[in-house]
């Protein structure tokens, strides 16, 4: 990990490390791959992917260009990502980036956002209205290109996570202060009809993005209220806590045991929705002491490009 900026060691027994030197505009998308030990996040505003290295060292961002929603990780060193109305995969180490899938037909007022990948290493993504309008779909795609929408009608699709055994899909509408869940097919991929799991309007605020941890807990990026929520496996409110800044967007955990809670932040999304008044707004910080641990995230395998559909 990169030498520390600010650690701050709170009451509630939590230490709080800021990790980045410079904010971002969106900070979205924290990813940890256990292989390499390298930490991944994103600036979506700028479309650009910033990571460090196992040495601590920052490494050169990627450059992407326009809106990146999400990455996760694939094969051969490489990310998944999703951009606009794209599916790529990223090489950070040459630069080059691949369009896996272009959604033809696509209202110019939607992109995709929120990026996870099921334990057989699917491709999901929510997509959203660009001003809020429920234009956003549950997106799947699988290494051969297949292609499923799982749901429809989300004005801004996020928070997706599975159950540790993989057969719970999460997945939320941040303005609609709703989090919902899916029985989910391991082996075909395939989800039932979205059932309202938790409704967050109690605590005053939708949720962002989301993990689970090695118990089945949800974790959530609560950015109504600057909080971090733990949820029980039955929708069930168990732990809350401020984040380090007021527009919390995603968490991961990462780490050597995969024990630290990775938190990414908004400065300025550019809708005029999401600005930071606190001086910290943007940067990427850790979490520690916590007392749970996550579980490694599965890989996006792509096949042959030739054997692909058209996109």
């Amino acid at each position: 990990m990169p030498e520390t900026t600010t650690v701050t060691a709170r009451g509630d027994g939590l230490i709080v490390t800021r990790l980045s030197a410079h904010p971002a505009a969106l900070g979205e998308s924290p990813l940890w791959d256990p292989e390499t030990a390298r930490l991944w996040w994103i600036d979506g505003v700028a479309g650009q992917i910033h990571g460090f290295g196992s040495d601590g060292a920052e490494i050169a961002p990627v450059q992407v260009g326009r809106h990146i929603g999400g990455i996760a990780l694939a094969t051969d060193g490489r990310l998944a990502a999703a951009r606009d109305h794209d599916f790529l995969l990223c090489d950070p180490a040459s630069g080059d980036i691949e369009i896996l899938l272009t959604l033809g037909d696509t209202d110019p007022k939607m992109r995709l956002n929120d990026v996870k990948l099921d334990r057989q290493g699917r491709l999901l993504c929510a997509g959203m209205g660009r001003g809020g309008d429920p234009l956003g779909a549950l997106h799947q795609l699988d290494g051969a290109g297949r292609h499923r929408i799982l749901a429809t009608g989300l004005r801004i699709g996020n928070g997706i996570c599975f159950s540790p055994e993989g057969d719970t899909l999460y997945f939320s509408d941040t303005p609609a202060r709703r989090l919902f869940a899916c029985d989910y097919n391991p082996a075909t991929g395939q989800a039932s009809e979205p059932r309202l799991h938790i409704d967050t309007s109690a605590w005053g605020s939708g949720v962002d993005g989301a993990t689970v941890d090695r118990d089945g807990n949800l974790w959530a990026a609560m950015i109504h209220s600057a909080e971090i929520g733990c949820f029980a496996s039955d929708g069930t409110l168990s732990r809350r806590f401020p984040a380090p800044v007021d527009l919390p967007s995603s968490l991961a955990f990462g780490g050597t045991n995969l024990s630290r809670l990775f938190v990414t932040s908004i400065r300025d999304s550019g809708t005029g929705r999401a600005v930071s008044t606190h001086p910290d707004g943007g940067h990427l910080f850790a979490v520690d002491g916590i007392g749970a641990t996550g579980l490694p995230e599965a890989r996006f395998s792509p096949e042959d490009p030739s054997a692909r559909p058209p996109a």
